[in-house]
């Protein structure tokens, strides 16, 4: 089943994406919770148009998005963490400190769309990816210290 994504959706698609997906999941979940609607022909001409319409608009966006990622390319970040006598963390880092460490350093970032490859559960070196736009992602190198 053809469907058109209304919002954002993590691990399927983007605002404005035509995707393939199973009928029982876009039946059941994603139309009646309004992300998405039917791709009908009419809708796919529907969707054409306004794309035509906001496409200085997308263009704006992208810009912005690429000038923050341009921003945090440099960002290094420390993150201090309890830690047990053989290194280990007590719980985990998460997107939530390092969006806390960022908004420190001056960057408002959405802790929703900070990733982090794995789970942070020992001090090291990690990298966090930050999604700031379907087509601009940047990786931000962190390291967890003991307090």
């Amino acid at each position: 089943m053809k469907i058109i994504l209304k919002e954002d959706v993590t691990n399927l698609g983007y605002k404005d994406d035509v995707v393939e997906v199973k009928s029982g999941y876009g039946r059941n979940y994603l139309i009646p919770q309004g992300k998405a609607v039917i791709a009908s022909p009419s809708a796919l001409k529907v969707l054409a148009e306004d794309l035509r319409q906001r496409a200085h608009k997308i263009a704006k966006i992208k810009a912005d998005a690429e000038a923050v990622a341009e921003s945090l390319k440099d960002v290094s970040l420390t993150i201090g963490a309890k830690v047990s006598a053989t290194g280990t963390i007590f719980g985990s880092v998460n997107n939530i400190q390092i969006a806390e460490a960022l908004e420190k350093l001056g960057h408002n970032i959405d802790r929703k769309i900070i990733s982090i490859n794995g789970t942070v559960k020992e001090v090291g070196k990690y990298t966090a990816t930050v999604k700031l736009h379907k087509e601009v992602s940047v990786e931000i190198p962190f390291e967890v210290v003991a307090e």
